[in-house]
């Protein structure tokens, strides 16, 4: 089955678009990358996604224009990957669309909401779409997050000690791949560092880690962060930019002298590293395999290999594109949902069980059609 995976994280900078070819052998899931495209949202769209986030407030009508801007702009996506990686013909599109408020309440998961109309993509492409992927854990008692962690199981199982996966995006996660999985967000990665920077100097991000590598840490802030009581909660767990945004870093500097830019820049990145090897040295990772957009900023990379003493590699290393991974999963996910398989390790989500994840919009000729019974797999090879 050719699948294509449509995905943009809580930094809501682009759109990525992920192909493969998916088939059952056995007892595995075989992964063929085709390729991955990606186009950045434009400036007014990025611009109503950021004032509708918290803490700003939104009206229902912000949030309808949302829906199909992002749908429409999914949607254009999804057809160049059609044509540009799979040669004109898909089975299948599964779009994550765009987080734009992840509801827990003392700890618990009480809603998400991903924006991004899925009939969009459906009537641009014929081809049907898997959607609203994280509702179904919710309901089950899950977090609905980190969804990735299913395929960082099927395919880290196997390997030597305790892998973790990490993912950098706005929010980092990580998955310890051990007898009973763990999946949960660590908290930041480049939420507070891209609040900070765009806020201070107008640029979408600390490109390089500049600013970081010459700013010094300031000790004080860096305690009063880390004194949040999030990191301390047990796993499962999941956050988002509801908790950490400008505001949360104003109320941390209440009290304290003015910080210089690129001190604060070097303070957010040590907490992303810092919390993220905490978190690795809690469960005994012996090796982290990262991906997302924080794998490019070399100031945060080498925090985090100075804070922890295993190997760090990225996802490139073993056959998935690191900018991809994301997208690559959320095919998965759609893949297993059509065949009719869970698309969760209750272990990593908190849920009471696995479910069958998603909605499917159908394509002009209806719902995909699926031969024989499926069995779930045990391991994902790429290959």
């Amino acid at each position: 089955m050719r699948v294509i995976g449509l995905m943009s994280g809580t930094s809501y900078d682009a759109i990525d678009a992920a192909a493969a070819d998916l088939r059952l052998d056995g007892d595995q899931l075989v992964l063929t990358p085709l390729g991955m495209l990606s186009q950045p949202y434009s400036a007014e769209l990025r611009a109503a996604v950021a004032a509708s986030l918290p803490p700003a407030s939104t009206s229902v009508e912000q949030v309808c224009k949302l829906d199909t801007g992002i749908g429409q702009a999914f949607a254009a996506v999804a057809g160049q990957a059609v044509e540009q990686l799979c040669g004109g013909y898909a089975d299948l599109i599964v779009s994550h669309g765009q987080t734009v408020f992840h509801w827990v309440d003392n700890g618990s998961v009480r809603g998400t909401l991903q924006l991004g109309q899925p009939a969009w993509i459906a009537e641009a492409t014929g081809v049907p779409v898997v959607s609203d992927l994280r509702a179904r854990d919710v309901a089950a008692g899950g977090q609905g997050a980190p969804l990735v962690s299913i395929i960082d199981v099927l395919w880290l199982r196997g390997r030597p000690g305790v892998p973790v996966a990490l993912n950098l995006g706005g929010i980092a996660n990580i998955t310890v791949v051990q007898d009973e999985p763990v999946a949960f967000d660590t908290g930041p990665a480049n939420a507070l560092i891209d609040a900070v920077v765009t806020e201070l100097t107008g640029r979408p991000f600390d490109a390089d880690g500049v600013m970081a590598a010459r700013g010094q840490v300031h000790e004080d802030l860096l305690g009063r962060l880390l004194a949040e009581p999030f990191y301390a909660r047990p796993a499962p767990k999941s956050t988002g930019k509801e908790l950490f945004n400008l505001a949360h870093l104003a109320q941390a500097m209440e009290g304290l002298p003015v910080i210089p830019a690129e001190d604060l820049v070097a303070t957010v990145t040590t907490l992303t590293a810092r919390t993220v090897a905490d978190a690795v040295r809690r469960y005994g990772g012996t090796e982290v395999v990262a991906s997302g957009g924080g794998i490019r900023n070399p100031a945060l990379m080498h925090l985090l290999a100075d804070e922890l003493e295993v190997p760090v590699r990225t996802t490139d290393e073993l056959g998935i594109p690191s900018a991809a991974k994301e997208a690559y999963a959320f095919a998965v996910l759609g893949f297993l949902t059509v065949h009719g398989l869970g698309g969760t390790v209750p272990s990593c989500t908190g849920a009471g069980h696995s479910s069958v994840l998603g909605s499917i919009t159908p394509g002009r000729s209806g719902l995909p059609t699926i031969a024989g019974e499926a069995r779930p797999p045990m391991r994902l090879l790429v290959e």
